[in-house]
């Protein structure tokens, strides 16, 4: 399916709110849906991968753009605003990038839907381990870190970490889907009543 440059604007301003909208939930706010940043980057890489330049860096400026408001307006903790914060820059990217190689990738299903799991897990999981490991070794947060609490907590926390971006990337691969399938009906029926005429 490809993309106008209008309609590749609606997804980014959609990606946009869906992570101001769902992003006070992580800050400890009050949403009724957990925080969709992860999965934001990783469909904003798949979507606009030809727009990084400034769809990447506007993402990430929205991003803390929201953390700060939440903290400074809204009273909302201050818990992860630490030197690690500056680590979600790396880890976000590399979820954008696993969206954008499934982009260069995309032929056909199902092999699609292999390629999506994998590069999914793989960024999501190299994103958790950059921040998570940041925070727990570098925010001052945790009083006398050992390796072995990093493992727990690590365990502990990366089955979420992983289930809500997959969550959210389901739904817009199923939207993805849905969307393809009636582009090419249309395409299709044009097909017809052109060679009909």
């Amino acid at each position: 399916m490809s993309l106008s440059s209008s309609m590749r604007f609606a997804v980014f301003a959609f990606l946009l709110l869906l992570m101001a909208a769902t992003r006070f939930s992580h800050a400890g706010g009050a949403s009724l849906l957990p925080d969709a940043s992860w999965a934001v980057f990783f469909i904003g890489g798949f979507y606009l991968a030809r727009e990084w330049r400034w769809a990447l860096p506007a993402l990430l400026v929205a991003t803390s753009g929201t953390d700060f408001l939440a903290i400074h307006y809204y009273g909302i903790s201050n818990y992860c605003a630490t030197p690690a914060y500056w680590c979600i820059v790396p880890g976000y990217s590399v979820l954008w990038l696993g969206g954008a190689w499934l982009r260069r990738q995309y032929r056909h299903m199902p092999l699609d839907l292999v390629r999506l799991c994998i590069s999914l897990v793989i960024s999501v999981s190299v994103c958790f381990l950059l921040t998570h490991t940041a925070f727990y070794w570098s925010s001052g947060r945790i009083k006398d870190p050992t390796l072995a609490e990093w493992w727990s907590v690590f365990r502990e926390w990366y089955g979420f970490f992983l289930a809500v971006p997959s969550a959210y990337v389901g739904l817009a691969t199923l939207l993805h889907i849905a969307l393809t399938r009636r582009a090419r009906t249309v395409a299709d029926v044009h097909v017809i009543q052109r060679e009909g005429s």
